[in-house]
């Protein structure tokens, strides 16, 4: 099938909970030695008939407690973090009047520490995801876990009861053919969040494709760190590799990404850790 027409357009907040730092030429071929700053971003997205949903969550200080020994502190050594209770997501949507109970529906990009932080601050959420993303690291031990960059006790209780995969829950949508990304998943029928697979920097990555009233963007989470990385064609360095899922498949979908945007230059494509679009203080909101 294809997107939908007219397709359900949707209100999209920006917003970071925490940070985490180290130098940037990681992140951005030929980049400083100097540290640089990455926010944990995540999307609040209002619709229409679902109300509100979160696409990841950022940090929580529960990363700072589970990573307090070995394996695991060696996450947080690698990629220090910084954190206070005011920047998670359940205290700034607080001051923006959305409680938790409110917010129905959690889109997980990928199963990394710094995406899934805060899920369990959000006990009456229901969770999406990626199916290959969460068989990638449900059953690793704390070694491989820690490698992966994933903490299983990040993860609710109950999640198991109240997640659904993207694949179970929602059609096949073929894309426009001048798309580099063939197909997506439709997540409520209504063209309004199209999921696509953003292979590479983690096992079953996925991206989300939107329409807020006055633009389209593309949420690609981890598919690039900036936007700026895009914009100069500057992947990461190689020593980024040592963390990615499949480096191949990482640089295949990164030139993809470049391939849409100059294709159709009106495209917003938002990474999930662009200084760009999110505030490390957590104090300022994009609107788009």
């Amino acid at each position: 099938m294809t997107v939908p027409q007219p397709i359900v357009p949707v209100e999209l907040l920006l917003m970071s909970a925490g940070y985490c730092v180290h130098p940037e030429f990681v992140t951005l071929r030929g980049g400083s030695l100097r540290t640089a700053a990455y926010p944990a971003g995540f999307a609040c997205i209002r619709h229409p008939e679902h109300g509100w949903i979160l696409f990841d969550t950022g940090y929580s200080p529960r990363f700072q407690e589970l990573t307090q020994s070995l394996p695991y502190s060696l996450y947080r050594r690698i990629t220090p973090v910084r954190l206070n209770q005011e920047s998670t997501a359940i205290h700034q949507l607080a001051r923006l009047g959305i409680s938790a109970k409110e917010v129905r529906y959690i889109i997980l990009s990928h199963f990394h520490a710094d995406h899934i932080g805060g899920l369990r601050d959000f006990p009456s959420a229901r969770f999406l995801y990626p199916q290959e993303a969460y068989d990638a690291v449900r059953t690793l031990g704390p070694i491989k876990a820690t490698r992966a960059g994933f903490i299983a006790g990040l993860l609710p209780d109950n999640f198991a009861a109240v997640g659904q995969s993207i694949e179970r829950e929602a059609a096949i949508v073929k894309l426009d053919d001048s798309i580099p990304f063939p197909e997506g998943r439709d997540l409520f029928g209504d063209g309004s969040l199209i999921a696509i697979p953003l292979p590479g920097h983690a096992a079953g990555q996925i991206g989300l494709l939107l329409n807020t009233a006055p633009a389209q963007v593309l949420l690609c989470a981890d598919a690039a760190w900036s936007s700026r990385a895009l914009r100069e064609n500057r992947p990461p360095h190689p020593l980024a590799g040592l963390v990615m899922y499949d480096r191949q498949a990482y640089r295949d979908t990164f030139e993809r990404l470049r391939s849409w945007q100059t294709i159709h230059p009106q495209l917003i494509i938002v990474p999930s850790h662009c200084r760009t679009f999110y505030d490390i203080d957590s104090k300022e909101i994009r609107r788009l």
